[in-house]
């Protein structure tokens, strides 16, 4: 039976402060969450240039709060939750819908099919992140790849035909952009390797700090400057870098099995050197003139 100390320990749990670093990592998922749903209202004012550029500030949110939660420590659970709700709204709601008031709604219900696709695909791609996160089964190096095309990569790249029309390209059939979303949408929800990165060690040697500041300076003037040539031609470099990754994946696999077969195969066994039979003195019966 609890007594009063039990009941009073679980409300001193109940009711205990959040660290501050917990709340910071949680407080940009929030902020990237209306940057999606921000989109999503500017698509159906028809403004679209501010609602692409909308999925694109929440994607580099995405990219931030894991690494500032990381860096201060302020994992949890709760977090990785909400993580994932924002995933699925910014890049899976958001950009089906961008592109179905964009160009798809002409296609009438095939467009919405396409728009739907490519949203439950995001939700599907994330429930099974999510799921396969702890396998036990995966080797060491899987840990550098993605299972499909993730979520932010995914949304970017589905938005390149409003990209080139922006840059003055005409505008393609609505049944060539309705495919290309499901290609998309494939490439997520696929078993294919890709290249995460995420083993990649970020330290910068004190002589490059400031040729990576530069850098950095640099390619955000330029997404600044030249927003749609940027994102058009990052997200075509990305597409095509897909092979390489599926290719290293491969002939890594193939390594560790070659490895683990080598490693489970029976040490050969010495064999003792071929001795000829000689026959004793005694027991030789050969005729008197051979001896």
């Amino acid at each position: 039976m609890p007594t009063d100390h039990d009941a009073s320990e679980l409300r001193r749990r109940r009711f205990r402060p959040i660290p501050v670093r917990m709340l910071v990592p949680n407080m940009i998922t929030l902020l990237a969450i209306c940057a999606g749903l921000t989109a999503i209202r500017l698509s159906t004012e028809g403004r679209m240039e501010l609602a692409v550029a909308a999925i694109v500030f929440a994607a580099i949110l995405d990219g931030i709060d894991g690494r500032v939660a990381r860096m201060i420590k302020g994992q949890s659970k709760f977090g990785a939750e909400l993580d994932s709700l924002a995933d699925f709204v910014n890049f899976g709601v958001a950009p089906g819908l961008i592109l179905y008031f964009w160009q798809l709604h002409e296609l009438n219900n095939g467009g919405w099919i396409a728009a739907m696709v490519f949203a439950i695909s995001g939700g599907l791609r994330l429930a099974r992140f999510n799921a396969s996160i702890d396998d036990p089964n995966k080797p060491a190096f899987a840990a550098n790849y993605f299972t499909g095309v993730p979520a932010p990569a995914g949304a970017i790249t589905v938005l390149l035909p409003i990209y080139l029309a922006f840059l003055g390209v005409p505008m393609p059939p609505a049944t060539l952009t309705a495919f290309y979303t499901l290609l998309i949408a494939f490439l997520m929800v696929s078993r294919l390797p890709v290249f995460s990165g995420k083993t990649v060690k970020m330290r910068v040697p004190p002589e490059m700090v400031l040729p990576v500041f530069v850098a950095v300076v640099f390619f955000v003037a330029l997404l600044i400057g030249y927003p749609w040539h940027i994102l058009s031609a990052g997200s075509v470099l990305y597409l095509i870098s897909l092979p390489w990754g599926w290719k290293s994946y491969r002939d890594q696999d193939r390594a560790l099995a070659a490895r683990t077969q080598a490693a489970s195969a029976p040490a050969p066994t010495s064999a003792s050197p071929y001795t000829p039979p000689t026959a004793s003195p005694d027991q030789d019966n050969r005729p008197a003139r051979l001896n």
